[in-house]
């Protein structure tokens, strides 16, 4: 059963949470963290990616990069720009996006729980993206990005969060790119106790978004545990940061693909070849949104093509049947040579915040094609997990982003 507590969270002051609240570290490259902090002094992003603070030719992985970062939030919290709260308190975190609003409980999760797969994972980890992060937590001894969980619909939590929601929020700001956010404290004894014993009779908890972030999180906690002398089980390393979402407030957007030449095949060769595994209707200028399962849209030589598989070609294995892995198992890798899409030059990926002209224009770039997904859904997402099983990568996009630097978890 999971284990979920409340914590003393050190987050923005009221008047500057808007200022200070960041998109995750992962959604920029260098370059673009380096833009994005210019003109924003508060912004969390300064220490999520500390290496904005030095000039671009210092490594972004020294030693005294990741110490700039504790030294900035230090500061930060020294001078009143955080605040930790007296109690420990659950938080909900509201964000609404073209009008479609999620509500998770922010709180703090067991390491034991994500070792023994009460938190559920569906992708896999790669430990050169895991070092960072874990040095990250480790220098700052403090979570500062949480990561995204969700869990199957529970009423007695849904009814604390609607009840608890009509009080006024603590923060209540839109961001620049128009997406609201609110945030309630939950410090009421007896709603901290009702929210700790609704999630201890929930069987699993799933891991939306952050799959780096929480190995991270537990690779870091079990350091601590071995060189903590009086390690006891209760400190504040064996749990990481974490937002929970009831699964019939989620969306899962598309995510899609972008491949830049055909590998050698003339643009009739290759409509020919995918002919053996999909029906191909030529559809012309209109971008081509998939509708259902089983069908994609392909962009090729200024034209969109709806793509429908081959029943023969579907399966009743929960990873085989999804869409992500049929376009690699038919199209990307045999027929365009692309056998790992993690590690090859030849394949971009776009999440479904972009629009399909947007797509269209990144194929057009390099002559290549592009495919429009139909997106994965929670019920995949959870049925994988639950089997013990992973997704093949970049399966699902999550919209809207959770922000960074609203909740932060001091480890000691």
């Amino acid at each position: 059963m999971a284990n979920v507590k409340p914590f003393k969270a050190i987050r923005p002051s009221s008047a500057l949470a808007a200022q200070v609240a960041a998109l995750p570290y992962d959604v920029y490259n260098r370059e673009e963290a380096a833009e994005k902090v210019k003109g924003h002094p508060l912004s969390f992003l300064n220490i999520d990616r500390p290496e904005t603070q030095f000039d671009p030719s210092m490594d972004m992985y020294a030693d005294c990069v990741y110490e700039k970062a504790k030294e900035m939030l230090d500061r930060e919290i020294a001078e009143g720009i955080f605040v930790q709260d007296e109690q420990k308190c659950y938080y909900l975190y509201e964000l609404t996006m073209n009008g479609r609003t999620q509500t998770g409980i922010t709180a703090c999760v067991s390491i034991d729980d994500y070792l023994h797969q009460v938190v559920k994972k569906h992708e896999d980890t790669r430990a050169e993206k895991e070092q960072d992060r874990i040095r990250h937590v480790d220098v700052c001894s403090a979570q500062t990005g949480p990561i995204f969980l969700t869990y199957r619909t529970n009423p007695i939590l849904s009814y604390i969060v609607c009840h608890v929601k009509e009080e006024s929020p603590v923060y209540d700001f839109e961001a620049e790119d128009g997406i609201r956010h609110r945030v309630w404290i939950v410090g009421d004894d007896l709603a901290v106790a009702a929210i700790e014993k609704a999630f201890a009779a929930v069987d699993a908890l799933y891991i939306a978004d952050g799959h780096h972030r929480a190995a991270s999180a537990f690779k870091v906690g079990m350091k601590r545990r071995r060189t903590h002398p009086a390690y006891n089980g209760t400190e504040e390393f064996n749990y990481f940061l974490a937002v929970l979402f009831p699964e019939e407030e989620l969306k899962i957007m598309d995510y899609n693909r972008l491949v830049k030449n055909l590998n050698g095949w003339s643009k009739e060769d290759f409509l020919e070849r995918i002919r053996r595994d999909f029906t191909v209707e030529h559809v012309g200028k209109e971008a081509v949104s998939p509708s259902k399962k089983g069908e994609f849209g392909m962009y090729l030589d200024h034209d969109w093509y709806r793509l429908n598989v081959h029943p023969d070609k579907t399966s009743e294995d929960p990873v085989d049947g999804l869409d992500v892995s049929i376009l690699q198992d038919e199209v990307l890798g045999p027929v365009l040579g692309i056998s790992d899409p993690r590690t090859d030059e030849r394949i971009r990926f776009m999440g479904g915040n972009h629009r399909l002209k947007d797509l269209a224009a990144a194929a057009d770039e390099t002559g290549g094609a592009a495919f429009a997904m139909y997106p994965t859904s929670m019920e995949e997402l959870m049925s994988i997990a639950d089997e013990g099983k992973l997704m093949p990568p970049k399966s699902t996009w999550f919209e809207p982003k959770l922000r960074s630097g609203l909740f932060i978890h001091k480890l000691s």
